[in-house]
């Protein structure tokens, strides 16, 4: 292991983090807030803490292996959600340590699960700083989906840049990862920019624009009003909002070629798209009918809006709201929860499982009936019209195994901690997914939870956001042998 190595780019990478504390400053000093100390000193401990480590080890120079890669990224993670001291700092939010290591964590996984309220009345400063988090945090999964995935062997990204060639490795982005991610930055500021102007021409202030952009583009939910998007009573904005949370729920390169290409024939041609399209279609017509049958809704219109941000909001793991689906009727609550096991596609910003994983795993379930009728039959997984190697197909069901594990372990220490099953298998599904939306105790928001529970949920989505796996393999034996 190159402990040296990982610790000097910690350091440059915790100083150069501290460089994002001054957006907000900027946006408090130009708001009026009256107190812009928690930022600066967050932003000093931050800078002082990556000079310590960078430091003794400023010229050590040597080459990352694999495992190296593995333990930078988990500790950045760890580190900077332990780093939510602005929140501390703060005397307008006046947040515990644990409260603000939870925050800082549902920001920089773009979970969006929260613990504050009164967000109307929090500062400027403050609500731009969440919002910014999500924004870092999309940011980053894109490049760790890029340049970190790929080691997994099963990870989203690896499935088409090695495994099953589709439009991404056809097309070679850039034959460096280094330009790749810089390509796929490109793309996810220019979304970023559309998102707010149509916010903005809907009829949103530049604030809000900027603030609820930064959360739909990176799929977090922090909002900067208490009723999330139920604020904006204008159609248009849910509208915008739908179709950019499922933008950003798609392959950032697809969406690099789409515009290279100037067709939308790419998305078309891409199985993983097409399945992630369908699906949210499908699920948006079947809970929009159900809302209008049960009179929940009896305008269509109304059934049809409120159906398609709850879905789009759960399927791509964003978590904005325009109702609060928990008190829908009958199976709709636990069903859209259940949309969220899917997610984004890779190479999104969006979480769960990833749709080209559900794919697979769907076509190799249909694959094992038809070998029932036909056992000696050679029936081979395709994607994009390409044959699927069985170690990818391997490979997807021992995550989905260690998915499964890992969410029932994770539901049953809350349930330790004495949260009834409804509550916890939702704030389980809410982190490990990255999502956000609980139902029961956590349906409006986290704050009642315990500080274990708080604690056990912020492990919970590190390790979603990092795929499982990657903290994973940090616990074998075998990792740290020579």
């Amino acid at each position: 292991m190159q402990f040296k190595a990982i610790q000097r780019i910690l350091g440059l990478l915790l100083m150069l983090f501290s460089l994002t504390m001054l957006p907000p400053i900027m946006v408090g000093w130009l708001m009026g807030d009256p107190d812009l100390s928690p930022f600066w000193d967050a932003g000093g401990i931050l800078f002082v803490t990556g000079i310590v480590l960078w430091v003794p080890v400023r010229r050590v120079h040597a080459i990352l292996r694999t495992r190296d890669g593995f333990l930078l990224v988990t500790l950045f993670w760890v580190v900077l959600s332990l780093a939510g001291l602005a929140f501390v700092f703060s005397d307008a939010v006046a947040a515990s340590f644990t409260d603000g290591v939870f925050e800082t964590a549902s920001g920089l996984t773009t979970t969006g699960a929260t613990v504050f309220i009164g967000l109307d009345g929090f500062p400027r400063s403050i609500l731009f700083w969440r919002t910014e988090l999500h924004w870092l945090g999309g940011m980053g999964v894109i490049v760790l989906a890029v340049a970190i995935m790929p080691m997994l062997g099963v990870g989203g990204m690896q499935i088409y840049k090695a495994e099953a060639p589709g439009p991404i490795k056809d097309a070679k982005l850039e034959p460096r990862i280094a330009e790749t991610a810089k390509l796929l930055w490109y793309t996810y500021l220019a979304l970023t920019i559309l998102c707010v102007l149509a916010f903005r021409l809907a009829g949103m202030d530049w604030f809000d624009a900027i603030g609820y952009s930064f959360s739909t583009l990176g799929t977090g939910g922090f909002a900067n009003h208490d009723s999330s998007l139920a604020y904006f009573s204008n159609p248009a904005i849910h509208y915008i909002a739908v179709l950019f949370m499922f933008l950003a729920g798609a392959n950032f390169g697809l969406h690099f070629i789409v515009w290279r290409s100037a067709s939308f024939k790419p998305y078309l041609e891409d199985s993983e798209f097409r399945f992630y399209f369908l699906l949210t279609v499908a699920a948006i017509l079947v809970v929009a009918l159900s809302l209008y049958a049960y009179g929940t809704y009896p305008d269509p219109f109304d059934a049809l809006r409120y159906a398609s941000v709850q879905v789009v909001s759960v399927l791509t793991s964003t978590g904005l709201v325009l109702g609060d689906h928990s008190a829908w009727p009958s199976f709709l609550p636990i069903f859209i929860t259940l949309l969220v096991t899917s997610g984004g596609c890779s190479g999104s910003t969006g979480g769960g499982m990833k749709s080209i994983r559900f794919l697979l795993l769907l076509k190799q379930a249909i694959r094992e009936i038809n070998l029932l009728v036909h056992p000696r039959a050679h029936i081979p997984i395709k994607v994009n019209g390409q044959v699927v190697d069985e170690q990818v197909v391997k490979g997807v069901w021992g995550f989905f195994f260690i998915y499964a594990a890992l969410f029932i372990l994770f539901m049953l220490g809350l349930m330790a901690d004495g949260l009834d099953q409804v509550t916890a298998f939702s704030a389980v599904a809410a982190t490990i997914n990255n999502m956000g939306l609980g139902l029961g105790d956590v349906s409006a928001n986290f704050a009642p939870l315990s500080n274990f529970s708080k604690w056990w949920l912020s492990l919970c989505m590190i390790m979603g956001r990092l795929e499982l796996l990657t903290v994973l393999v940090l616990l074998t034996p075998a990792f740290w042998r020579r």
